[in-house]
């Protein structure tokens, strides 16, 4: 990860300017509503000051798209990411801070206040939604539970109206690598899977959601066959094959 004053001026490493107007669709456009039900899967990973996202400083925000080809095959997507000041009264516990090596008041840090970060997330995360033809994101995340709930708490704490994510439903990378792997910690997971692992890079939030991108992609293309064998047996039973109901949008067109 390039260092926060290599960064430009408050836009944090990693992150990608403003979209410009209007969407082209992507290659798989046709396919990822299907295979995800009108959610499109965009990996979370949070940083923070502790573990009660109520009261604990959110201080990184990573999310890594998904992308998907036109045969269907899953594979990381551009990761955007923000270092975010920690909000007024914010707790910020010691151990934490020493784990994820982050110093939130450093003069270098490019940190945006929680409402700027989310905005900006939010806009890549909509704009993506469209090009794939899906209604709404759904959160994924490796103890996706943690990183739901500090979006969460963000999202109400800066009255943001435009969440792209489904407000509950969420896919844990650290139950699918269990069944599919037998193993729930990221590191473990990963190299089994013979993804690349440098427990130098871990808990930085960009570096943990493109590894937990590339585990979801993984797994999720391993049980292609599985999909398309029920795909197919939902069409002979007649379901629709539109997203369902609680898929629908909340956000205007991206301009």
């Amino acid at each position: 990860m390039t260092e926060p004053h290599n960064a430009p001026d408050g836009l944090a490493v990693g992150s990608a300017e403003p979209e410009a107007a209007g969407v082209t669709p992507a290659a798989g456009a046709a396919l990822m509503s299907r295979r995800f039900r009108g959610f499109m899967p965009v990996v979370v990973d949070i940083e923070s000051g502790g573990f009660n996202s109520e009261t604990d400083a959110l201080l990184e925000i990573a999310a890594t798209l998904i992308d998907m080809d036109g045969d269907g095959v899953l594979t990381r997507g551009a990761t955007h990411n923000f270092h975010v000041r920690p909000f007024q009264g914010a707790r910020l516990d010691p151990a934490s801070l020493s784990v994820t090596g982050i110093d939130p008041f450093h003069p270098l840090r490019p940190a945006l206040p929680e409402r700027d970060a989310l905005q900006r997330i939010f806009r890549e995360i909509r704009h993506a939604i469209r090009a794939y033809g899906c209604r709404r994101a759904i959160l994924v995340g490796h103890n996706a539970a943690f990183d739901l709930g500090f979006l969460n708490a963000a999202v109400k704490r800066t009255d943001m109206k435009r969440n792209p994510f489904h407000p509950f439903s969420c896919f844990d990378t650290a139950t699918l690598a269990g069944a599919a792997l037998g193993q729930t910690v990221l590191a473990k997971a990963a190299t089994v899977a013979g993804i690349s692992w440098d427990s130098r890079s871990a808990h930085s939030a960009v570096y943990d959601a493109e590894r937990t991108a590339e585990l979801f992609c993984l797994i999720c293309n391993r049980f292609r066959d599985s999909f398309l064998e029920a795909d197919a047996r939902a069409r002979a039973l007649g379901w629709l094959s539109e997203p369902p109901p609680e898929a629908e949008s909340d956000s205007p067109p991206v301009t």
